[in-house]
């Protein structure tokens, strides 16, 4: 890293979950940035999780893209420009303004966001321009609009605090949005009344702190809720007022529901009637209940149903804007929200306002003095990308996401960017799938050097504040869209001289021909100078012109942004979940693990945060796994009729029957076959567009090699010709995943990987199938081998440790052949703990000597005491310990 003259602590916003975060920065004089959660940001209060913590050790530029490239070779800023503003502007000539597209991301400020949207909406008069936000939140959005009139969050974090029953639906808050989690938890130990109910077909991290978990059959959420409203109207548990004077639609949702009879539904959703009713009472007798739904709901292609069958129990209940009480949609993105407020959806226009609205329409135009205005919306980003396969996209521009590795039907999303005639990327790091497939290539800046806002989930916005000078020739991208548009013709209505301007232009049509029509509206800083945009603090929305801080919730009172001011409940009815048969008789679920982001990135280049998963898995039931001749650490393939996986088997009772999950997070940088959304259907919600990512028919078998190896190295191996690898970043060094064939030299492996060395050491028995090497040079250790026929048992934690310490102990350089840990080092176990790298084995030894809470184990080992990311797993391993010790008595009592 480079050294740095200002050492002056900034206030930032973590780029990671839709928490928001607050975020102080300090560089160090010896090039290191010191990361510590911000006490006064109402977001987090202080609090930061894993992934935050170590946004200090992902700021290294080895992988960075410093300088433009035109067809692979380097280019300067001129050359690069020109050449995408002369396509883009000849393609429209040729084929029309429908025949070019810009795919963005919930990874970008709103300011890039909102120049991004202009340009196409306006001046190049197309809709298609979508974000891959549209793979988290779409069906949210369609939810909301259908209920509301507009896409609005009603309540805030508080609530989920202040709440007394807290129902979270296809949410893994544990992992997804630790922070919010450590809320709940802490508003849980303080009101011991507060209940909270889980439900999803996984036992998720999130099910330590659940009163209730209720694994329903996935895609069944509509049943449930249909249900509850059913139960609501049997048990007189409606708020009569609420509904006749702020709603319409009642008695036609309620239609739809059906009779509350509890062995159909449990029927449907695969619950037993008696957790049924326990849920339905618990909600009937709660009035501050809140539901906090996200990507089980989402993503989903009956997801926007799945929104609004929550959304019509809590304006049946009036349940709805008050303290504690309300819909609340997790959001996954750092500023999907933002991208929501300009318009960055191809369904949407700016300022939440609505592409099929001919006022609105008007009003945008007007306020841009565009020279046009999309009259309809465009193409979502699965259509986007079908539509650049088959030649009606001729050039695209994707912007800080990695379609290659995050759409479903990955490998289709790969052959179109090929067809493509032409593919402009902005991106940060060439280690990014999607960047193989530039024509253009264009630098863009990371966090730490990013100037601009986000929004969160409820509602706020922050800053995100520089602290880095750029790299190279890295530029912001809202500078490098307005320099295209003015190389377009359009330079008078992007001559912005920062994001400042910008979000004073945003600021300002917020609040045009507004009087209150409208949910957004942040028209107070509309004059806010560059001095005071740098100061800025957080703020919720709406901030209108010449009102101090208003209500922070909407609809308590009704005031619903519709034509009669009136919210609709929707009538909706299960679908079908889609079918299973013989050849794909299980359920693939995909989503996130703790510790990792997206593509990995950013999180894929901390030691730190690959040691807690480092490979890709499936997570399997273990009936499913015994069916399948399947058992713990083999090697599995994942298979769909789009495209096939080949992961490591993770078997445990917390999978749902029939059903296996894959992480999201590994692509071809990480791992030989891991791809999981090349195996995900691309089939998607109707109204929303949003693809159905937690239901994809797949078959499972095992996958046999003739050899298992795994290893650690001193330096990044190169590229990879075996059957099966997946390589992590360990302290010191790498660690490496293998599997492969008989027909494979391993001599040669060994001997490329490995490098230079001064001392090599070797154990082999033939019998067993076992072979070991390891090499040294001087003092270090180099690289360390263990090679099987069958899956290496070796601890992972302790080889890794093994890059980190020097060695000229004979007899300790011998113990590595060992492959287990000496009597005096006892295996920590696989890492729970990821800021102080401590291991289940030390968990559970802890426990065993009578560390009986999370606190206990905290004083003892200080895991849990950081972040606070592991303390459900931490629960996890005390509960465990618990049956054990339990079932030992019983059986000693027996005896």
């Amino acid at each position: 890293m480079t050294a740095f003259s200002n050492t002056k602590t900034v206030k930032t916003t973590c780029p990671y979950c839709g928490v928001g975060c607050g975020v102080l920065a300090t560089p160090q004089a010896d090039g290191s940035v010191d990361i510590k959660g911000d006490p006064e940001h109402p977001a987090n209060f202080g609090r930061l999780c894993s992934k935050g913590s170590s946004l200090g050790e992902t700021l290294s530029l080895d992988d960075r893209i410093l300088h433009p490239q035109v067809g692979g070779k380097e280019a300067d800023w001129s050359e690069a420009l020109d050449l995408v503003a002369e396509t883009f502007s000849r393609t429209i000539r040729e084929h029309g303004p429908d025949s070019v597209a810009f795919y963005v991301s919930g990874q970008i400020l709103t300011e890039d966001y909102y120049v991004a949207n202009k340009l196409m909406k306006g001046f190049i008069g197309s809709a298609n321009i979508d974000t891959n936000s549209r793979l988290c939140m779409a069906s949210s959005v369609a939810g909301h609009r259908r209920a509301f009139g507009s896409d609005t969050v009603p309540g805030t974090y508080e609530d989920l605090e202040s709440c007394d029953l807290l129902v979270l639906v296809g949410s893994n808050l544990a992992w997804c949005h630790p922070v919010l989690f450590q809320r709940v938890e802490a508003a849980k130990a303080e009101n011991p009344q507060m209940r909270v109910v889980v439900v999803d077909p996984r036992e998720t991290a999130t099910c330590a702190i659940a009163d209730l978990h209720l694994a329903l059959k996935p895609d069944t959420d509509v049943a449930l809720f249909n249900g509850l409203l059913a139960f609501l109207a049997d048990t007189d548990a409606l708020d009569r007022a609420y509904i006749d004077q702020h709603t319409h639609g009642f008695d036609a949702a309620l239609a739809a529901a059906g009779p509350c009879e509890i062995n159909r539904i449990a029927e449907e959703t695969g619950l037993s009637p008696r957790d049924l009713a326990t849920f339905y009472t618990m909600v009937a007798r709660t009035p501050k209940t809140v539901t906090v739904y996200s990507q089980g709901v989402n993503q989903s292609v009956n997801g926007t149903d799945k929104v609004n069958a929550i959304i019509n129990t809590h304006l049946a209940t009036g349940r709805i804007g008050c303290p504690g009480m309300g819909p609340f949609s997790a959001t996954g993105q750092p500023n999907a929200m933002g991208g929501r407020e300009v318009g960055g959806l191809a369904n949407m226009l700016a300022a939440h306002m609505a592409i099929e609205n001919p006022d609105h329409r008007e009003l945008v135009q007007s306020f841009w003095n565009s020279p046009a205005i999309a009259e309809q919306q465009g193409l979502k980003a699965v259509d986007m990308f079908k539509a650049a396969r088959d030649g009606r996209i001729k050039a695209i521009w994707i912007m800080s996401t990695n379609p290659v590795d995050s759409l479903p039907d990955a490998d289709g999303v790969a052959a179109a960017l090929e067809a493509c005639p032409f593919v402009v990327v902005s991106d940060v790091t060439h280690a990014a799938d999607t960047v193989a497939y530039a024509d253009v290539l264009l630098p863009a800046a990371a966090w730490g050097e990013k100037d601009g806002t986000v929004t969160n989930s409820e509602r706020r916005i922050s800053r995100q504040t520089s602290f880095l000078a750029s790299p190279g020739d890295v530029r912001a991208d809202w500078w490098q869209i307005c320099e295209v548009a003015r190389r377009m013709g359009f330079e008078p209505a992007f001559n912005f001289d920062g994001p400042a301007a910008i979000f004073r232009e945003h600021a300002a049509l917020s609040g045009f021909r507004n009087d209150g029509s409208r949910d957004f509206d942040i028209s107070a800083y509309r004059d806010l100078s560059g001095h005071d945009f740098d100061k800025m603090q957080p703020f919720q929305w709406p901030q209108r012109t010449g009102e101090g801080q208003g209500t922070t919730r909407f609809f308590a009172a009704g005031g619903f942004f519709t034509a009669d001011g009136k919210a609709s409940l929707v009538a909706v009815k299960q679908a079908a979940p889609a079918a299973l048969g013989k050849r794909y008789p299980f359920v693939l679920n995909t989503g996130r693990v703790r510790d990792h982001w997206h593509t990995m990135t950013r999180t894929g280049k901390t030691p730190r945060l690959s040691s807690h998963i480092a490979e890709p898995f499936a997570e399997l039931h273990p009936e499913d796994a015994a069916l399948a001749g399947i058992s713990a650490a083999d090697l599995v393939e994942v298979k769909s009729p789009h495209g096939a996986v080949i992961v490591r088997a993770q078997v445990t009772e917390r999978a749902r029957k029939g059903s296996v999950f894959v992480p999201m997070h590994w692509t071809d940088q990480f791992a030989s076959n891991g791809r999981i959304d090349a195996v995900v259907s691309a089939e998607v919600d109707p109204v929303s567009g949003q693809p159905g990512s937690k239901f994809t028919p797949v078959s499972l078998r095992k996958r046999g090699f003739d050899w298992y190896g795994f290893a650690v190295l001193r330096e990044k191996p190169g590229a990879l010709q075996t059957g099966y690898w997946a390589v992590a970043p360990a302290y010191g060094g790498w660690r490496v995943e293998l599997a492969g064939r008989k027909c494979d030299d391993i001599e040669g492996l060994v001997q490329s990987l490995l490098g230079e060395h001064t001392e090599l050491l070797r154990f082999e028995d033939a019998g067993l199938g076992l072979q070991r090497v390891a090499g040294w040079t001087g003092d270090m250790l180099s690289g360390a081998f263990f090679f099987a026929s069958e899956p290496v048992s070796v601890s992972r934690q302790w080889a890794c440790g093994l890059l980190a310490a020097p060695s000229t102990d004979r007899q300790k350089r011998l113990d590595v052949l060992a492959g287990r840990p000496p009597a005096d080092m006892p295996d920590k176990g696989a890492i729970v703990c990821s800021c102080f790298q401590v291991g289940c084995h030390e968990i559970a030894a802890a426990a065993a000597q009578g560390a009986a809470t999370v606190r206990a184990v905290g004083d003892c080992l200080k895991a849990g005491t950081n972040c606070g990311s592991c303390r459900s797993e931490i629960q996890s391993i005390l509960d465990t310990n618990f049956k054990e010790t339990s079932n030992e008595a019983r059986i000693a009592r027996a005896g």
